[in-house]
Parts: structure tokens; C-alpha cells; sequence
């Protein structure tokens, strides 16, 4: 926030948790950003609530972009034109660009109907010939001359992607595929919360369970009953979270994306303590760090 003040900074790009760390600072205000005329972002889903809260505070144009290191340039692209609070392709990555194609496959690799939830496949002429000396990730990323990105998503009747999250951070909870993205954006809804990560914990009857660690936003309060309570009704039952675990900070690279693993090993050390403390004490208690068991 600083230095665009300092150095009238005019176009950057952001991954959303770096926006939400901006606007977190004391001196994230409107004169702060007025030398702002577009902001790009990417790497990582963003809630809506946040992308409206960073249109009302930088004030400028904003356009998400869809892409990776394989694919060489930007495939995907909501333009500023499409960003109108309440407009429904306002969660969406956007349409695709000139010269790439798009579609959604299934597991035996058909493509899907408008609707349906598959991998995200992308063919342009920009895209990578292969990784060095990796034949086998290669023929597995590269196939008919489409990238297989490794994402989940669908496609409206427009063409609109919508992405879910990545395919290996699919939690299965007795059959149902859960997108940890999309309960970490009903969080952020809740105004008491920053920032959040949704991962798979062990269960022995389901297979997994659905785990959340919470980022309270500074100087609020939040339970894990009041976050229970918050998400029924936005979410199907069996996506909410079993447990909510309140940390201070979640891991992430220096993109800015969630480091699930890191976050997993954390919160299953942590969820262990706690089970070691109530069998040694009291086993109907709760632990100290807000963790509720279902």
C-alpha cells in the first residue's frame, strides 16, 4: 500500500489473498489507491464479497486472468466490462481468449455438457512443448494437443468457466466430491473472518472429513458453533465443516496460494494434542484452540 502511494503505481497483478492482506492495512483507504487504474488477479478463486469490497476501495478497473506456466499466456480473461457487482459471471475466470479453445472432460476424458463439474482443458498455440526430461508428465499434462490443467471447473450456456478448485484437493466425504474452494468462499462471506483453508482430515466411516482452519479478521470474535451456524443453508450438510480450527495465519507461498499440505500436517498435529489432552483430562471437553468434533 505503501509503495503505490509513494510511487503512483497505475496496473499490477494480485493473487486475491494479497488483495485481502491490502486492504487489510490501516492506511488501505480510497486515496490511497488513486493513482490506480488496473489491477489483474489470479492464481486462486476469490470470494465475490472481496472482489466487491476491492472494487469499492481501489476504484479502478479489474480483470481476472486464467492461465499457467504450460500454457504460455493468459487463457481465460473476465474483462473490467463484466465486473458489475451482482452480475452472475462475476464468480466465473471469464470466457475464452482469441486463438485458445476450451472444455471440460470427465475421467475417461469426454467432453462435458454446460453444467457439469470435470478438468479444465485448454488448447492454445502458446502452449508448452513439454517438461524437460519428464516424458511421462509430459504425455499425462499434454494430450491431442490439449492441456489437461489440473483444475475442476464447469462452463455456463455462455461459456462462462467457473472453476471449483484443483483436482488433487478434491475431498471425498462417503462418495461426494467436495471443492474445499467453495466452503473457504461461504467463509469469507462471514464478516468476522479473513481468511480460511479447507482441507480433508481422515475419518474411519466416511473416508474423510471436512476440516476448515479460520483466519479471524483483527479485532473480532468469531465460535465455531457461530461458523457452523453461518454456513447451514449456504451449504449442502455434508460439505460443512466437522471441525473449525481458529489460527492466527495460514501457510502460503509467495503467490499467495494456500500450501494445503502444510496446512493439513498442521491441523492434524494439533487435532492429535487435543485428543491426547481430553483423554488424559476430560474426553467430552473442548479443546483450546476452538476445535469442534463432530
Amino acid at each position: 500500500v505503501r509503495l503505490i502511494r509513494e510511487h503512483g503505481v497505475t496496473t499490477t497483478f494480485a493473487a486475491p489473498a494479497m488483495l485481502q492482506m491490502m486492504l487489510d492495512e490501516d492506511t488501505a483507504d480510497p486515496a490511497a489507491f488513486r493513482s490506480m487504474r488496473k489491477i489483474a488477479y489470479g492464481g486462486a478463486p476469490i470470494s465475490e464479497s472481496l472482489l466487491v469490497r476491492c472494487m469499492e476501495v481501489f476504484r479502478c478497473q479489474f480483470a481476472q486472468i486464467y492461465a499457467s506456466t504450460e500454457t504460455a499466456s493468459v487463457a481465460v480473461c473476465l474483462p473490467p466490462a463484466e465486473h458489475r457487482p451482482g452480475s452472475p459471471v462475476l464468480r466465473s475466470a471469464g470466457l475464452v481468449c482469441p486463438g485458445n479453445e476450451l472444455k471440460i472432460i470427465d475421467e475417461e476424458g469426454a467432453e462435458l455438457e454446460p453444467g457439469r463439474i470435470g478438468q479444465v482443458c485448454v488448447r492454445t498455440p502458446a502452449a508448452m512443448l513439454g517438461y524437460w526430461n519428464l516424458p511421462e508428465a509430459s504425455r499425462q499434462t499434454l494430450v491431442d494437443g490439449w492441456l489437461l490443467m489440473g483444475d475442476a471447473g464447469y462452463l455456463d450456456e455462455s461459456g462462462h468457466l467457473f472453476l471449483c478448485d484443483r483436482i488433487n484437493d478434491t475431498i471425498i466425504v462417503a462418495g461426494q466430491n467436495i471443492y474445499p474452494a467453495e466452503v473457504e468462499q461461504q467463509l469469507a462471506e462471514h464478516p468476522a473472518v479473513a481468511d480460511s483453508a479447507v482441507v480433508a482430515v481422515p475419518h474411519p466411516q466416511w473416508g474423510e472429513a471436512v476440516h476448515a482452519c479460520v483466519v479471524p479478521r483483527r479485532g473480532a470474535r468469531v465460535t465455531p458453533r457461530e461458523l457452523l451456524l453461518f454456513l447451514r443453508g449456504r451449504l449442502a450438510d455434508y460439505k460443512i465443516p466437522v471441525a473449525f480450527q481458529l489460527v492466527d495465519e495460514l501457510e502460503r507461498n509467495p503467490a499467495g496460494k494456500i500450501l494445503r499440505r502444510a496446512v493439513r500436517e498442521k491441523l492434524l498435529a494439533t487435532v492429535a494434542r487435543a485428543d491426547d489432552g481430553r483423554s488424559a483430562d476430560n474426553p467430552h471437553s473442548p479443546d483450546r484452540n476452538g476445535v469442534r468434533h463432530g
